[in-house]
């Protein structure tokens, strides 16, 4: 990747607009981080777009294949990127240069959303700020292993380790999974790992602690340590970190396998609030161009392009417009007192209608919830009846009669659990090691915790092989297919399929 974005200025017209919306912003109540503009052209805002906003990472035929997509997109107007931004101290954000001005002064207003949602949001807050910079480490490390290991053989174990980049913890930073004890607590678990006599005089021993009584005991404990040496000794749903520890991996390929685990964790949170994130920016670019940066000739343009940034269509959760709207009606009902116990229990709809108690506490209460939550907790704790009647939410099912999705529910709770269960852990199953010594062959366990939703069984084989790569033995996968218990496996030249009780 060149360095052009790195040297690109903006031009005075934009220069002079970008200082007017930031001060704008600030005044507003946004806490930002520096942002530094770049102006790209389309084709190289694509490239950028396909590196995830990093024009230093390393290279990978993947991130090739996305910007043909997105070039294929643009070229038959199927898709155009208007802004990308990224979570760094400064942060960076591009524009695109084919732009009207009207959308430079909207894009650069949903940035600096962005850019306070980044900075503030506790999610964000254990994120690497310098990850321009380490984006280029990695590239860098990454490089000279090909130049020592061959193309072939570091892209080979770079596919694989992507395949996989999705298993990790993410809620790991903000708890300790792991706790060390500290010496006196050793001490009490070794004395805990010694059967203890009752203590009596030498000739009543072998009737106060008869030797069977005594040798149960022993077997007793030796059966709990054992148990308690299973390796590992619980589940672990960070499946890298495992990896990382305890797969027999060269040197260079245990450094491809963290670098690609830590921008996973750095990616963790945006796929956490995507909602909320697109939802803030929306209401911030919103409230600056419709209330203090637009001039008449633009609100026309402004609500054509507004509008199709927030348009919904069948089967799309567009997290632009449900964020926006939620954050709305959060303003609304604070401001109004629409919340708490006399308006949960609070039967009358007139009354409801025409509830205002005057509060004014809405713009307070929307930046305590960017600070604190993310998507699972805001549509969880936020998501009302009242919302998805007005907002006409409903979940909808195939119908293979007609060969046609249809409403299935508009059961607020119906609507609400289906909104969760997309959310959670990123719509993606649950993947634990469960034993890394399986049958005592060095082989690795993993289970699949089943919702109710089967795995795509290719899509589960293809990532037994790449994990084949990295463990070195074979592999095994405990899902359900069918409403049955399937054992996958993988022995490193074919496919196994078993049917357990």
């Amino acid at each position: 990747m060149s360095e052009f974005a790195l040297k690109t200025k903006l031009p005075s017209y934009l220069r002079q607009e970008q200082e007017r919306i930031e001060k704008l912003a600030r005044e507003s109540g946004l806490d930002l981080f520096p942002t530094v503009y770049e102006i790209l052209a389309y084709d190289q805002m694509n490239e950028i777009a396909a590196y995830g906003g990093f024009p230093t990472r390393y290279p990978h035929w993947r991130f090739g294949m996305e910007y043909e997509e997105l070039s294929k997109g643009y070229s038959y107007g199927l898709q155009k990127i208007y802004e990308l931004v990224i979570n760094n101290n400064p942060c960076y954000a591009y524009l695109l240069k084919c732009n009207h001005l009207v959308d430079q002064k909207l894009v650069m207003a949903h940035v600096y959303g962005h850019c306070d949602f980044f900075k503030n949001n506790y999610w964000f807050g254990h994120t690497n700020r310098k990850m321009l910079d380490e984006m280029a480490n990695h590239s860098t490390r990454i490089r000279r292993y090909i130049e020592l290991h061959g193309l072939d053989n570091v892209e080979s174990f770079v596919d694989a380790c992507l395949s996989l980049d999705n298993l990790i913890d993410i809620h790991s930073p903000f708890i300790q999974r792991r706790r060390v004890l500290p010496r006196s607590e050793l001490d009490e678990e070794e004395e805990r790992r010694t059967v203890r006599k009752i203590r009596s005089k030498e000739y009543m021993d072998r009737f106060v602690n008869p030797p069977e009584f005594m040798e149960e005991q022993r077997r007793a404990l030796e059966e709990e340590l054992r148990r308690q040496k299973n390796f590992p000794e619980e589940p672990q749903k960070d499946v890298l970190l495992f990896l990382l520890e305890h797969a027999p991996l060269e040197r260079w390929q245990r450094d491809v396998l963290d670098i690609v685990r830590e921008e996973a964790y750095y990616f963790a949170p945006q796929g956490m609030t995507k909602v909320m994130n697109e939802g803030w920016a929306s209401f911030w670019h919103s409230t600056i161009m419709t209330q203090r940066a637009l001039t008449d000739s633009e609100v026309i343009d402004y609500a054509d392009h507004h509008s199709g940034t927030l348009g919904t269509r069948p089967g799309v959760l567009n997290p632009y417009k449900v964020g926006i709207e939620l954050f709305r009606d959060i303003e609304e009902r604070w401001n109004k007192g629409k919340f708490g116990k006399e308006w949960d229990e609070c039967d009358d709809l007139d009354r409801k209608r025409a509830w205002d108690r005057k509060l004014g506490r809405g713009r307070e209460k929307i930046f305590e919830v960017r600070k604190i939550y993310n998507d699972i907790l805001f549509i969880d704790e936020f998501l009302t009846p009242q919302f998805c009647e007005e907002h006409k939410l409903f979940t909808y099912e195939y119908n293979p009669q007609t060969g046609e999705y249809v409403i299935a529910h508009r059961d607020f709770r119906k609507v609400k659990e289906k909104l969760l269960f997309q959310l959670t852990n990123f719509g993606q199953p649950y993947i634990y090691v469960e034993d890394g010594n399986f049958e005592n062959r060095s082989e690795l366990l993993l289970r699949h915790r089943h919702e109710g939703v089967d795995l795509k069984v290719d899509y589960a084989k293809e990532t037994l092989r790449n994990l084949n790569k990295i463990w070195s033995r074979p592999v095994h996968l405990e899902t359900v297919v069918d409403k049955r218990k399937k054992l996958l496996s993988y022995d490193g030249k074919k496919h196994y399929e078993k049917t357990l009780p």
